[in-house]
C-alpha cells in the first residue's frame, strides 16, 4: 500500500515527488521563478518544465527581434547613400522609394506605427545626430512629392514631419531659406505655405523638464519653453545655447527616465531657476 505525500508546491496529495535537477532550477530562476521546492508532484513538474520551454521560446524570439532591429539600424546608412546618389542622378522616384524604406526602418527600430516617428524617440546620445538626417530626408521627400499632384497627401505628411523634426537640427536656418525660395516655384503652394507657418511656430520640446515633470504639458515646461522662444531665440548666443541644449539634453532625459529617484531633485532645481531667474 503506497503512502501519499503532499506536494510542497501545490499541496495536493501524490504518491511520489519528482526531483527538480539543478539545470531546471537555474532556468526557472532565469525566468523569475525563485523559491521553487527541490521536489514537486508530477503535475507541478510538468507545469514548471512547460513554463521553462515557453520562456525559452519567448527569449529566443525577443533576441531574434532585437537582432533584426540592430541589422535594420545598420542598414539605414546604405539606404541613405543610395537615395542621395539617386537624387544626384535626378532619379527622384527611385530616391523616394529608398527614403521611404529608410523611414520605415526607423519606425520598426523604434516600434512606431507608420508615420509616427517623433524627435523624442531619438533620446539616446548615439542617435541624436540622426535627427538631422531624418529632417533632410523629409525635406527631399517634400520636394519629390511636389513633382506630381497625385502625391499631394504624401507631400502634406512630409511637410508636417519636417516641421516637427527641423527645430531640433542645425540645418533649420538653411532649410528655411531654401523652403522660402522653393515656395515661390513649387506646384503645391498651399502645402508649402502651411509648412512655412508650422516650421516657424513649431518649437522643440524641453527634454529634461518634460522628463523631470513627467509631462510635456506641465506649467514649468511651458514657462521654460516661453523663455526659450521669447528671450533665448532672439540672440545669437541664445540660439547657440538652444542648439547645444538639444544636443546634450536627450541623453540626460533618458538617464532621468532610468533613474526616477533623481527627478524630485531636478524638479526642485528647475522650479528654483524659474522663480529666481525667469520671474525676477
Amino acid at each position: 500500500m503506497s503512502t501519499e505525500v503532499s506536494c510542497p508546491r501545490c499541496g495536493n496529495a501524490t504518491s511520489a515527488l519528482q526531483t527538480i535537477d539543478p539545470a531546471l532550477q537555474a532556468k526557472l530562476s532565469e525566468n523569475g521563478q525563485e523559491g521553487v521546492p527541490p521536489q514537486v508532484c508530477a503535475n507541478c513538474f510538468a507545469q514548471l518544465a512547460g513554463s521553462v520551454a515557453r520562456g525559452s521560446v519567448l527569449l529566443a524570439r525577443e533576441k531574434a527581434r532585437e537582432q533584426r532591429k540592430l541589422m535594420l539600424w545598420k542598414s539605414r546608412v546604405g539606404l541613405i547613400k543610395k537615395a542621395r546618389s539617386l537624387m544626384g542622378e535626378k532619379a527622384f522616384s527611385e530616391a523616394a522609394v529608398a527614403y521611404e524604406k529608410y523611414l520605415r526602418v526607423l519606425e520598426v527600430v523604434f516600434d512606431a506605427k507608420p508615420g509616427e516617428l517623433s524627435p523624442e524617440q531619438f533620446k539616446e546620445s548615439a542617435r541624436t545626430q540622426e535627427l538631422t538626417v531624418v529632417a533632410s530626408v523629409y525635406w527631399d521627400l517634400l520636394r519629390i512629392y511636389d513633382t506630381s499632384e497625385k502625391y499631394g497627401d504624401r507631400m502634406q505628411a512630409a511637410s508636417s514631419k519636417l516641421a516637427q523634426f527641423l527645430r531640433f537640427t542645425p540645418i533649420y536656418p538653411d532649410i528655411m531659406r531654401k523652403a522660402e525660395a522653393f515656395s515661390k516655384t513649387c506646384k503645391n503652394k498651399p502645402v508649402m505655405k502651411s509648412f512655412m507657418k508650422a516650421a516657424s511656430e513649431k518649437k522643440g520640446g524641453c527634454f529634461i523638464a518634460t522628463s523631470a515633470f513627467n509631462s510635456p504639458r506641465a506649467p514649468e515646461v511651458a514657462t521654460l519653453q516661453q523663455w526659450r522662444d521669447e528671450r533665448l531665440s532672439l540672440s545669437l548666443p541664445g540660439q547657440a545655447f538652444i542648439w547645444t541644449y538639444y544636443r546634450v539634453s536627450p541623453p540626460i532625459a533618458r538617464f532621468l527616465d532610468k533613474n526616477p529617484a533623481l527627478k524630485p531633485l531636478v524638479r526642485k532645481s528647475l522650479r528654483l531657476f524659474i522663480d529666481r531667474a525667469l520671474r525676477h
